[in-house]
């Protein structure tokens, strides 16, 4: 099934609750193969791509390398350095915004400016790709520490991340000067004061060098995310953001929360299982649902239609 099967990237199915399936698609769902998986987009992105070595995911070095040249890449590590928002909780502070506090590029600008000779001075000079997607270049022979994706640590304890031993508490120190920097910036104080949420703290994550080696899915790649992107690069793949259902490969639909549209995707590619184009349909959840459509389920007439998404 892997050769010719087209997979859609879905949130998790509680953001279709509630959403009426259409008798077709019940009547499909009740016939199809379902198991659950890890539970994450993380999980969910790496069961997609595989990296060597193994327990690698150099989110940073693979967006840069969508950039850069080949002989560049190998070069230098990467870490990502995105600006978000923690809140203040008693003893800890939680990870609440991440990706989407809205920044402008005058006000990322501005942010930067008092970090730039901060971690320039560390070695690890920091660079703006995008409003809220920022990076450090660090030596190659340099160990940064493992720090989670925040897909994995949004809403949760972000100094219990961190992790402990000597190499951390550097990177801790840098952190601490960096809230310090940013909390006090006055393109934070004027966004609390418009009740905006304030960037007043870095997250760490996606470090490493240009891996060995991807493997992703075999087909063309549609998305407009920069991490999936990069792994889709290095592993070979196509990229479009033009969806075509009727061909094998990804498409990523993580973002989408009608249910009607994506059922719409779905028409079209189970036309295309029954053309044989397609081997296999795979609609796999980002709460760890996988299921799996394929022609031959067409005759197990037996089963009942299924209401909703729920397993």
């Amino acid at each position: 099934m892997a050769g010719r099967a087209l997979t859609l990237l879905l949130g998790a199915r509680r953001h279709f609750a509630g959403q009426v399936l259409s008798p077709g698609f019940s009547r499909a769902l009740a016939r199809a193969a379902r198991e659950d998986l890890a539970e994450g987009e993380l999980a969910q992105l790496q069961r997609q791509f595989r990296v060597r070595p193994a327990g690698a995911w150099p989110s940073a070095a693979l967006i840069e390398g969508l950039q850069l040249r080949p002989d560049e890449r190998q070069r230098d590590q990467w870490l990502r350095a995105d600006p978000v928002w923690l809140q203040a909780d008693l003893s800890t502070a939680r990870l609440m915004a991440w990706g989407n506090l809205g920044l402008s590029a005058e006000e990322a600008e501005a942010l930067l400016r008092p970090l730039k000779p901060l971690f320039g001075d560390a070695g690890f000079p920091i660079e703006q790709r995008e409003p809220e997607a920022w990076c450090l270049r660090i030596p190659r022979e340099s160990r940064p520490p493992s720090f989670p994706h925040p897909l994995d640590a949004l809403g949760g304890d972000a100094f219990a991340q961190l992790g402990s031993g000597s190499e951390t508490r550097r990177w801790r120190a840098l952190l601490a000067e960096a809230q310090v920097l940013l909390h006090e910036h006055p393109v934070n104080e004027a966004r609390r004061r418009a009740g905006r949420p304030p960037a007043n703290s870095l997250w760490f994550w996606g470090g490493g060098l240009w891996p060995d080696q991807v493997e992703g899915p075999q087909g063309t790649v549609v998305t407009v995310d920069p991490e999936v992107q990069g792994f889709a690069h290095a592993a070979g793949c196509p990229i479009t953001d033009a969806v075509d259902a009727t061909r094998p490969g990804l498409i990523d639909l993580r973002s989408q929360r009608q249910w009607r549209v994506v059922e719409d995707v779905c028409g079209v590619a189970r036309a295309a299982l029954g053309t044989g184009a397609l081997e296999g349909l795979i609609l796999d959840f980002a709460d760890g649902h996988r299921v799996r459509f394929t022609q031959a389920q067409r005759w197990r007439f037996w089963c009942r239609a299924k209401p909703d998404l729920s397993a």
